[in-house]
């Protein structure tokens, strides 16, 4: 039966010890060994992965180009008029834009592939009789995994073990509602949805604790074989990049348009069919930036790339376009603000006894010591601490142990923490596990806000609670004074705690009681609590991280609000947030309750108290939520922190989820970007970077538009003036390609501006084609324009040069002044020569080698044959250098007049 019920992927019907048996594990879990060879066997625990784009697809990708058929056309035209040498010319330039193309968009491709590896789910499971972490691909069958709150499923499991376990198989069954797990063994005929006792690879864990067996991993999980028959589809492109891509073919349309009004025109005039056809097609050539679309994608890949560098992992395009749009981040702050170790720094008796706690971080290295009179206590010697700190290792999840003189930890901060507490007591934390005192527990969840488990002693049944303190003032009745059970003095407990939290302490309350009226039974829940009696509170300290105060300044100076929104008591926040420098002395602190109180978040009141805050205390999820919505309605561009399925909400609303490294996998799957170290730095780092990257992104348009502007004007110039075409297409051709064709793409790697973080954010709405980008593009395509046709009038009127040897020179001439307007492209207002070389190397090596590959092409026979050039003396080089040079300064001189007389536009 047993393995017909493998056959039929039958788990939910068999016995636990049965699944044992047929997989050859345990309890214990699998050794390495074992895992590895089982490994080997079955392969990576992977799903099928969607379809990758070909190199065959992004070459013709590349060819579908509005130019490319024009240049087609125009090869087979010179085909036919006997000009076979144009022709050839005009494929390889194709072939060649092609390759670049290719290899452009193929590096992109590699680029996003790269960061995806990066993203992989964590899963624990229990290897060589130790629970550790692993990446969920090297899960296998056999294996025991742990589940908490928010984790990803990593494979199909049948569970053994379930404590309030709720998982969202939405996506698999169609069921809205989180289905409620248990390990009950079922009847073989139970369909999917009904099978309590199994968990699916890639559902969610909502809420609790459970263990499970895997039983089934990659395709062979319910998931794997939907995902084997269905083929993932694409990836949405960025705004940015749609926009761009838009722009490009309606330029593409204007210049068709406008060709075929100067074809009329010129035919007018008694121009032949042969000259204006190619007069058309290098009118097509100069004005359409065909690569642009492909200079983008790399401008925003390289942004990705250094924002790895910087511990921020972007998932999609589009946030690196956003960031520069931030004008608010709401953080959390344990872990992303602090350093997130928690430690138990003090210890305050109902009795008002007070102890302090040494040793900082996740170890047992320190000791407790009285606070009146210093001397060292351990847990044998003051009954009342050995019962709190018994409570803390009981209602516990999480593991602290050393090994090799190394202290490693698994768990949440507060559990580690109260583990760090116990063994500064010297409490033997490994017997208690052996005494098997632990009948059952409540796990931990932000909606509760305690932890609880029920253990047996002395025959007898007992409640250990620790948690928040208000939430345990309401199960408790008494008080612990010196051994003796007291009426509890609530409104003394709740002033000592605030005096507490106002010193920047964390403060968990801890309480028993004896379940005396129960008879013994295997499962418990919140409904078994009886009366409890307060032990102790335990205060604790999570440091502040040292960059955090630093960081929270450069926000202030970019024009970003921070705000803190935090689950700790309104006293701590505040602490926490003066030191930090968010709050103001005055500033007021808004919780949960005031939130509640003000109604709802569309009224008045409600918004009044979010957009006048900068610090939120006991607030829920869901007021989370509301909080960001609020600043959405208002007009701000929110960025979210997270790490918790309580947080997915609110990283889903805001216009930029940020989700923590360490945090859970819905988080991740919620969030635009992933911050690997959970700092609040690398947060600000990433909105630098993102303002970078957008500005690279300015700088490659403008150029392109620009230059190819230019361009238009001197033809347009030419026909008015009634003089012949001052560049031929092969020419036009190859400036685009020695020039442009290298410079744009060099601009994406251009290194940040240092007032990048003095400027107010961008308006979301803000166009890329605003008052500035518009202004500087026709000052400087007509400056080029006009100068560049100068010469072109005075050569062919006023000198005895041929009409060959006068385009020779305007070639020359474009391409001085493409490289040296590709400078100026490398700032909007900061000056060119203020701008250091080594913060853009590439750029200046391109440049050098554009004006060098020129160079060689005037004395080579064969180019000079194709692109119709010859050599010119050193004084003609350098006269057309000069030349050039207006460009330069007449790009200063708008600078210097735009950053004195309109420093708003």
């Amino acid at each position: 039966m047993g393995s017909q019920n493998i056959k039929n992927n039958l788990w939910h019907s068999l016995e636990v010890n049965e699944i044992f048996k047929l997989l050859n594990s345990d309890i214990k879990g699998l050794t390495t060994e074992k895992a590895s060879s089982i490994l080997e066997e079955h392969g990576f625990n992977k799903l099928p992965q969607g379809k990758k784009i070909s190199l065959l697809n992004i070459i013709f990708h590349q060819l579908l180009n509005p130019l490319i058929f024009i240049l087609i056309a125009a090869a087979i035209a010179s085909v036919l008029i006997g000009e076979a040498k144009d022709a050839i010319f005009i494929l390889l330039v194709i072939l060649i834009n092609s390759i670049l193309g290719t290899y452009q968009e193929y590096n992109a491709e590699k680029s996003a592939s790269a960061l995806q590896n990066l993203l992989k789910i964590k899963s624990l499971v229990k290897r060589d009789h130790k629970i550790i972490e692993i990446d969920s691909e090297n899960i296998v069958i056999g294996d025991i995994v742990y589940l908490e709150s928010g984790a990803k499923i990593p494979a199909d499991l049948r569970l053994i073990d379930t404590r309030n376990l709720e998982i969202d198989e939405s996506f698999l069954t169609g069921e809205s509602l989180s289905a409620i797990k248990g390990t009950k063994i079922l009847n073989q005929d139970m369909a999917l949805q009904e099978r309590s006792n199994m968990a699916y690879a890639g559902a969610t864990v909502m809420s609790g604790r459970g263990m499970g067996i895997v039983v089934a991993t990659g395709i062979h999980t319910e998931v794997g074989k939907i995902a084997k028959n269905v083929s993932t589809g694409e990836s949405a492109k960025a705004p940015l990049i749609l926009r761009m891509e838009k722009f490009t073919k309606r330029i593409s349309i204007f210049i068709i348009g406008l060709s075929i009004i100067l074809a009329v025109f010129l035919r007018m005039q008694g121009l032949d069919f042969t000259s204006i056809f190619f007069f058309v097609v290098a009118l097509a050539v100069s004005a359409i930036p065909e690569g642009l679309p492909v200079a983008l994608t790399v401008a925003l890949s390289i942004a990705t790339k250094r924002m790895a560098k910087r511990n921020v992992i972007v998932r999609k395009l589009t946030s690196v376009e956003s960031l520069g749009s931030c004008t608010v981040i709401a953080s959390d702050k344990t872990g992303t603000l602090t350093v997130n170790q928690q430690t138990a720094k003090k210890v305050v008796l109902p009795d008002k006894s007070s102890f302090q706690v040494s040793g900082e971080g996740y170890n047992g290295e320190g000791f407790v010591s009285d606070e009146n009179s210093h001397q060292k206590i351990t847990h044998q010697q003051h009954q009342g601490l050995h019962q709190l700190a018994l409570i803390g290792c009981l209602a516990n999840e999480a593991e602290l142990s050393q090994f090799n003189g190394e202290w490693k930890h698994q768990g949440d901060a507060m559990d580690v923490a109260f583990l760090g507490l116990a063994y500064k007591l010297k409490i033997d934390i490994e017997a208690l596990k052996d005494d098997n005192l632990i009948i059952d527990k409540i796990a931990y969840e932000s909606e509760l806000k305690y932890a609880a488990a029920f253990y047996r002693k002395d025959d007898q049944i007992f409640i250990g609670m620790k948690g928040a303190v208000e939430t345990l003032l309401d199960y408790c009745e008494y008080q612990q004074e010196n051994g003796v059970k007291q009426p509890i003095n609530t409104s003394s407990i709740l002033k000592q705690t605030e005096e507490l939290a106002s010193q920047g302490y964390r403060v968990l309350a801890v309480a028993n009681g004896k379940c005396s009226n129960y008879q013994s039974k295997n499962n418990y829940n919140k409904d078994d609590i009886p009366p409890l009696t307060l032990l102790g509170l335990v205060c604790f300290i999570d440091p502040l991280r040292k960059e955090s105060k630093e960081s929270i300044e450069i926000c202030k100076k970019a024009g970003i609000k921070v705000i803190m929104i935090t689950g700790d008591h309104p006293e701590t926040a505040n602490a926490i947030s003066k030191e930090l420098g968010i709050n103001s002395s005055t500033g007021m602190i808004v919780t949960g309750d005031m939130l509640t109180n003000a109604g709802k978040n569309t009224g008045k009141a409600y918004q009044k108290l979010v957009l006048n805050a900068s610090v939120f205390a006991r607030v829920s999820p869901i007021q989370k939520l509301e909080i960001v919505e609020v600043l959405i309605n208002n007009g701000e561009f929110v960025a979210v922190t997270g790490d918790g399925v309580n947080d997915a909400p609110a990283l889903k609303r805001a216009n930029l989820g940020v989700a923590m490294g360490s945090g859970t996998d819905v988080a991740k799957e919620v969030g635009n970007m992933i911050v690997v170290d959970d700092n609040f730095s690398s947060i600000v780092a990433g909105v630098e970077e993102g303002r970078f990257a957008y500005d690279n992104v300015r700088k490659v348009i403008f150029l392109l538009i620009s230059t190819g502007a230019a361009e238009v004007i001197l033809f347009i110039l030419s026909i008015l003036f009634g003089l012949p075409l001052p560049l031929l297409a092969v020419q036009l051709l190859w400036l685009n390609l020695v020039t442009n064709g290298i410079q744009d793409v060099a601009l994406a790697f251009e290194a940040g501006e240092k007032g990048a973080m003095q400027k107010k954010p961008r308006s979301p709405k803000e166009m890329i084609f605003n008052k500035t980008m518009i202004s500087q593009i026709l000052v400087s395509s007509f400056t080029i324009g006009i100068i560049v046709f100068g010469l072109w009038f005075t050569l062919i009127n006023y000198s005895s040069l041929s009409e060959a040897s006068s385009r020779n020179l305007i070639l020359l001439l474009m391409v001085f002044m493409q490289n040296f307007h590709a400078l100026n492209s490398r700032s909007e207002v900061t000056s060119a020569f203020k701008i250091p070389i080594k913060s853009n190397v590439i750029l200046i090596v391109g440049i050098m080698g554009a004006q060098a590959i020129h160079v060689l092409s005037m004395h080579l026979p064969f180019m000079q044959d194709i692109l119709r050039t010859e050599p010119v003396n050193i004084t003609t080089w350098t006269t057309v250098l000069l030349l050039a040079v207006p460009i330069i300064i007449v790009m200063e001189s708008y600078k210097a007049i735009k950053n004195r007389f309109y420093k708003n536009i």
